[in-house]
C-alpha cells in the first residue's frame, strides 16, 4: 500500500505537503521533508535596526566624552563619570561596554556592592532611553539619584581593580584585554588600540551583534506574524491574533493566531523563528502539542481544530527527524515565507474567506 500511495502522489505532481491529503503526507514525508527545506530562507545576515540602533559615530562620541571627562582614563572616579553621562547619555552605554555587563548584571553588583537597592527595572529602562536619545543630556533627578550614583561608583571600583584570579578552570569577566589589569589596562588600549587578535577573540567569546539580536527578536518574529495578517486581511477571514504572556481559556499554550476567536477555534496558527536549531525542537514541540490538543477526545480524522505551521529561519532546516514530526503533527500544514500565498487555498482558511 505504501508504493500506491507513493504512485498517487507523484502522479499527482506535489510539491509541497500542504498541497496534499495526510495519507499522501505520511507516504511521501522524506519528500517533503525536502521540499520545506528548499523554501526555508534565513534572515540571519539582515537584522532590523529597531527602535534604539546606536550607529558607530553616537558610540564614537560616548567614548571621546568619557575619555575626556577622565583625561584619558587617567581618573576614573564617580565624579567625571557623572559628568560625561549626564550632559552625553551615550557615554553610560559604552561605560557599560567597557565593563561587559548587561543592564540586570549591572545592577545586581551595583546593589551588592553600594548596599543600595538598584532594580533591574531601573537600569533596562535607563538604558532604554538612552538608546532612544543617546545625546540628550539626563534629568537631574536621575544623575543625583543613589541608584545611578550607586552604578556609576560599582564601575569606578570594578574598572580600577585588576581581575583576580579565579582558578584555571574558571575564567572572570573583567578578565579582558581592556580590564584585565584595571585602569592601566584601560589607558593602554585607549592610547595604542587594541591587538587584532585579542579583539578577534573577544568577539568570539561574546558573539557578533548578539546584544543587538536579543534586543531586536520582537521585531525578527514580527515581520512573519505581519505577513500572515496581511494573508488574512485580504482574504477577509475573522481572527484573533493574541498577545504575549496571554492566557486564552482552553489552552494551556497560547496560540500566534485563532481563526475565528477563542470561542469558537477552527484553525489554529504557530508562528516561529529560529537561526538555532535547538530553539526549533523547542518550538516543534510547542506545535506538537497544540496538535495533540486538537484531538483530545476526537478521531485522527476529526480534530477539534486544524494546526497550521507558519516557519522561517536556518534552524528548521537542520534537522531532518524534527521537521518530519512538524509535518506529522500539522497533517502537512507547514508554510514558510515564500509559500505564504498559498496559506488560504491550501488550508481550512479558505472556508472563512470573504474575499477573493
Amino acid at each position: 500500500m505504501s508504493e500506491r500511495r507513493k504512485n498517487l502522489t507523484a502522479s499527482r505532481q506535489l510539491n509541497f505537503p500542504f498541497e496534499g491529503t495526510f495519507d499522501e503526507v505520511l507516504a511521501d514525508s522524506d519528500r517533503f521533508v525536502e521540499s520545506v527545506f528548499s523554501c526555508l530562507e534565513s534572515e540571519f545576515l539582515v537584522l532590523p535596526k529597531g527602535t534604539g540602533f546606536i550607529d558607530y559615530p553616537v558610540f564614537e562620541r560616548g567614548y571621546e566624552a568619557l575619555k575626556q571627562a577622565t583625561s584619558g582614563f587617567m581618573n576614573i572616579s564617580p565624579g567625571p563619570l557623572l559628568g560625561a553621562t549626564r550632559d552625553a547619555p551615550i557615554s553610560f552605554i559604552v561605560l557599560r561596554s567597557i565593563l561587559g555587563f548587561s543592564p540586570p548584571e549591572w545592577a545586581y553588583v551595583a546593589t551588592q556592592r553600594s548596599g543600595t537597592l538598584v532594580s533591574q527595572g531601573f537600569v533596562r529602562s535607563l538604558d532604554r532611553k538612552i538608546r532612544v536619545a543617546p545625546l540628550t543630556p539626563l534629568r537631574d533627578g536621575v544623575v543625583n539619584s543613589d541608584r545611578f550614583k550607586a552604578l556609576l561608583k560599582t564601575a569606578c571600583q570594578f574598572l580600577t581593580e585588576s581581575a583576580p584570579d579565579v582558578g584555571a578552570d574558571k575564567i572572570h569577566r573583567l578578565d579582558k584585554a581592556d580590564t584585565k589589569t584595571g585602569a592601566e589596562g584601560i589607558r593602554t588600549l585607549a592610547g595604542i588600540g587594541v591587538p587584532y587578535a585579542m579583539l578577534l577573540y573577544e568577539r568570539f567569546l561574546g558573539r557578533p551583534f548578539a546584544g543587538h539580536r536579543d534586543s531586536v527578536s520582537e521585531l525578527i518574529g514580527d515581520n512573519l506574524e505581519s505577513a500572515i495578517e496581511d494573508v488574512l486581511a485580504k482574504s477577509g477571514i475573522s481572527y484573533r491574533k493574541t498577545k504575549r504572556a496571554e492566557r486564552i481559556p482552553g489552552f494551556d499554550q497560547t496560540p500566534d493566531f485563532i481563526v475565528l476567536d477563542e470561542f469558537n477555534p477552527q484553525v489554529i496558527i504557530e508562528a516561529k523563528v529560529t537561526e538555532d536549531d535547538g530553539t526549533a525542537r523547542d518550538k516543534i514541540t510547542r506545535i506538537q502539542h497544540l496538535g495533540s490538543l486538537s484531538l483530545q477526545g476526537r478521531s485522527p480524522n476529526n480534530p477539534k481544530y486544524e494546526v497550521i505551521a507558519c516557519i522561517a529561519g536556518r534552524g528548521f532546516g537542520v534537522r531532518r527527524e524534527d521537521m518530519k514530526k512538524l509535518l506529522l503533527s500539522t497533517r502537512g500544514k507547514v508554510f514558510t515565507l515564500k509559500t505564504l500565498d498559498r496559506l488560504v487555498e491550501c488550508s481550512r482558511l479558505s472556508e472563512f474567506r470573504t474575499r477573493k
